[in-house]
């Protein structure tokens, strides 16, 4: 997503629609300090032989990836990226988080500060996300896949601006 701020800055960030944790911690600072709608549910995690199965009952999700040798990993079928160096350039990370309070009609701007940020391509063995799938966007195909570990990050204090 863009925004153009009052300052007449170009923002790029994500806009977020649904966030879950496993952690009750979590859920319960997260939804006091930001607006992202946390949820704790059930994560399953586990490796082995190079392949790292992520899953959920509750919320509908299973994903195998295989997490070896990111030089050699073929993009997905029917990616719109002509190669990893194409596709790396929309790994993020995107800077800012919005929130719109359509009451108001103001905009919550937050910036997060990253480091280390190195996205390693997996390939994906398998994939169901319930929650893509409910959205009904018929076009949604798989794009890339990365893994990004050990990132050290912090927020800044957010910004209200009005949304013109």
């Amino acid at each position: 997503m863009r925004f153009i701020n009052q300052a007449g800055k170009n923002l790029r960030g994500l806009y977020i629609l649904k966030s879950e944790t496993d952690k009750k911690k979590m859920e319960f600072f997260g939804n006091i300090f930001t607006h992202y709608n946390y949820a704790t549910t059930d994560i399953h995690q586990s490796t082995s032989d190079g392949i790292t199965e992520i899953s959920s009952v509750k919320s509908g999700f299973k994903l195998r990836v295989e997490t070896e040798d990111d030089e050699h990993v073929p993009l997905p079928p029917d990616s719109p990226f002509a190669d990893w160096k194409e596709a790396r350039r929309y790994a993020g990370p995107l800077p800012f988080t919005f929130t719109y309070n359509p009451a108001k009609h103001e905009v919550l701007i937050i910036e997060g500060v990253r480091e280390n940020w190195k996205p390693m391509a997996v390939n994906v063995l398998d994939h169901h996300f319930s929650f893509i799938n409910d959205l009904k966007i018929p076009e949604a195909r798989l794009a890339n896949a990365f893994i990004i570990r050990n990132i050290p990050y912090y927020w800044k204090k957010g910004k209200i601006e009005s949304w013109r």
